[in-house]
């Protein structure tokens, strides 16, 4: 089995997240008392934030690239990002390493074409949502074209990601909100949405949402698993 390296603390609610679901996906791929292999960076999340806020993103990419140097160090065959928003920063942390870096949004991207799906919407931070890196990226590799919310509803999903989310506060009058954007989205035209933000999954489920769910923390797990067991993605995918 190889080791999965995870740059991690972004914020550490989710890195716990692909923790538990990385180790489940692989015991039930292996049985018995199977777990992975995994190396964990944990940054300070208050330190990337100050980062983000004033756009110092060479900083943040500098960051990064330490804590992935240091993974492979570690001995990771392989190193995720576990956040949407510093996918801003991947290529440098990507050229930083000589083992492959595990791309959210490629994997994301091509779970969307593999379902057919066309206009999702993305809930994600306010990073995400409205610099150009993860739209680009799904129209320059998978023909795929974002919608996005309004700016009222970008500033409330952004609100609680990191005003509750990333403290470990989830809230049912939030929840609702939530639901009630991903409403808003379908009746301007999306076909899906995509959980583009690793807290998010905290909140929402497929159960109440008025569209198809693809959670970007479950997706980008799923790959790591099937890199560190030498599996097809996408094979397992369309297995089930």
């Amino acid at each position: 089995m190889r080791t999965i390296g995870l740059i991690g603390g972004m914020s550490w609610e989710s890195t716990a997240v692909y923790y538990r679901q990385i180790n489940e996906m692989v015991r039930t791929r292996v049985g018995g008392l199977a777990s992975a292999k995994i190396a964990v960076q944990s940054l300070d999340f208050a330190e990337v934030v100050a980062l983000q806020k004033s756009d110092r993103w060479d900083e943040a990419a500098a960051l990064l690239a330490d804590a992935a140097k240091r993974l492979e160090g570690a001995g990771a065959d392989c190193v995720l990002i576990c956040t949407n928003t510093m996918h801003l920063v991947a290529d440098a942390v990507a050229a930083s390493v000589n083992v492959p870096l595990i791309d959210i949004r490629h994997e994301t991207g091509r779970t969307l074409k593999a379902s057919g799906k066309k206009r999702p919407l993305l809930l994600a931070t306010r990073y995400t949502m409205e610099h150009g890196f993860y739209a680009d990226y799904m129209r320059d590799h998978f023909d795929i074209e974002l919608i996005v919310p309004n700016e009222i509803d970008r500033a409330k999903v952004h609100s609680v990601i990191f005003d509750e989310l990333c403290c470990g506060v989830v809230k049912d009058d939030s929840r609702h909100a939530l639901e009630k954007i991903v409403q808003r989205g379908k009746d301007a035209g999306a076909d899906c949405v995509i959980l583009g933000c690793t807290e998010i999954c905290l909140s929402l489920t497929d159960d109440n949402l008025a569209l198809p769910v693809f959670d970007s923390t479950t997706i980008h797990s799923n790959a790591a698993v099937a890199h560190a067991l030498g599996l097809d993605f996408m094979s397992e995918q369309d297995a089930g």
